[in-house]
């Protein structure tokens, strides 16, 4: 599926992201050493076990990662120039091995570039967790963050 051009994008509307992921321990332990985030609230059982969470927890970083991967399809698959900025981040929840993540996106602003060759478009994107074992299967909010992207506008496209 192709991403919107920047036409294409409405200042208000939420856009549902059908993609989710179920977050495993892999993909925690891959993160970690590819970032070289050593950090043992994510990796180390027993001193996680001592902590307000009493288990390991899923980088934020991941989280944040992830709820972007979820809206590509969406939003911006072959039709961003660049992202120019992730603003206003946070993390309300954490997210635990087996969590289900989706995403969704709010348009909240769109601009021409000075030369009207392109659009800048801002969407507020937020995380939620599922089928936490400790949550009853309620849905929690895990990351929220605005992201900006410079998109291609469809006229100035070729065919």
């Amino acid at each position: 599926m192709t991403g919107r051009y920047y036409e294409e994008f409405t200042v208000g509307e939420t856009i549902e992201h059908e993609k989710r992921r179920t977050v495993s321990e892999s993909d925690n332990q891959t993160f970690c050493d590819m970032t070289m985030n050593q950090q043992p609230l994510h990796l180390d059982e027993e001193f996680a076990a001592e902590t307000q969470f009493g288990r390991r927890l899923v980088n934020g970083l991941y989280t944040m990662s992830l709820a972007v991967g979820l809206t590509i399809p969406d939003t911006t698959d072959g039709t961003i120039v660049a992202n120019l900025s992730y603003d206003d981040v946070s993390h309300p929840a954490p997210v635990f091995h087996g969590d289900t993540v989706r995403a969704q996106s709010t348009v909240t602003d769109k601009r021409e570039t000075s030369d009207g060759e392109r659009g800048v478009v801002t969407m507020h994107v937020e995380a939620f967790a599922v089928n936490r074992e400790d949550d009853d299967g309620e849905e929690v909010l895990v990351c929220a963050f605005d992201r900006t992207a410079l998109s291609l506008k469809r006229e100035n496209v070729e065919a």
